[in-house]
């Protein structure tokens, strides 16, 4: 599998480059964005940060608002920005609603008919996707790698990190979904992906229900606004994962309210200037 490069753009000393690729897991292709720090080189390569976005968003949406380019480049850290989903699969209903299907895959493997063809964004994040990357771009340090996101993509990056102890070198969320079998976007969601009596299925894509089983001692940070909508509409539910880290004894959790950062990219950058922990 090797990436097209269909654009190139400088971006504080390093440069943002638009690859599309054919994701067998998928059934389609899939783009993305990579961003290479001025340090990054074959002889001396760069840890790595994947950036997993939220509902409605592509691979676009982080390199170009969320933007954290500018402290990757300091730092000398690379960001990969996937999708968020197949994207063109014509399985029926997957483009009807922003919270299901196209836009929004929950980094999952679907097994549920007709999204178990081709909607596998949990295989394609823990393997397809890395294991091309780090094969074609040597720039990549492959055994350094750290996972953040937002939203939905928070959901993404604590289940992924708690599901594969030792992947990762981190976990940091913006505004996770924090507890999707208790709310409103994650019932839907994992009803569709999983089927609605399937909860064990469930159980095991929820960081709430997944943190206490971990096996290690975790450092975990999240911020979330105070002031976010759906914080206030309960689609996040962070003070459930953080009684439930409680409750586990796990020490190195650190949630953090932020005031009205949320659901608006703008904010990350805010929050993003205040982090100096990720163990790259």
């Amino acid at each position: 599998m090797s990436f097209e490069t269909t654009a190139t753009i400088n971006s504080f000393g390093g440069k943002l480059l638009k690859l599309t690729h054919q994701s067998t897991v998928n059934k389609c292709e899939m783009k993305l964005n990579l961003y290479l720090p001025p340090s990054a080189s074959s002889s001396k390569p760069s840890p790595v940060l994947f950036y997993l976005a939220g509902l409605t968003c592509t691979g676009d949406n982080g390199a170009e608002k969320g933007f954290l380019q500018h402290k990757a480049a300091e730092k000398g850290i690379a960001i990969v920005y996937p999708d968020t989903s197949p994207r063109g699969l014509n399985i029926e209903g997957e483009d009807e609603s922003y919270d299901f299907g196209s836009g929004a895959g929950f980094y999952v493997d679907a097994t549920k008919e007709p999204y178990n063809k081709g909607y596998n964004m949990y295989s394609y994040i823990t393997k397809e996707l890395p294991e091309a990357l780090f094969a074609q771009f040597k720039e990549l340090d492959g055994k350094r790698v750290s996972i953040t996101g937002h939203s939905m993509g928070g959901h993404g990056a604590l289940t992924l990190f708690l599901k594969n102890p030792g992947m990762y070198k981190s976990v940091s969320a913006f505004a996770p979904i924090s507890n999707p079998v208790n709310c409103p976007w994650g019932e839907k969601a994992f009803s569709g992906y999983f089927g609605a009596d399937n909860k064990a299925k469930w159980s095991e894509h929820d960081a709430t229900e997944l943190l206490p089983k971990f096996p290690n001692e975790t450092d975990i940070l999240i911020d979330v606004g105070t002031g976010d909508n759906f914080y206030k509409q309960k689609q996040l539910l962070p003070e459930n994962l953080q009684e439930a880290a409680k409750k586990a004894g796990k020490k190195h959790f650190c949630g953090r309210p932020c005031g009205a950062c949320g659901q608006v990219l703008a904010g990350i950058v805010s929050c993003s200037d205040t982090r100096r922990r990720q163990k790259l």
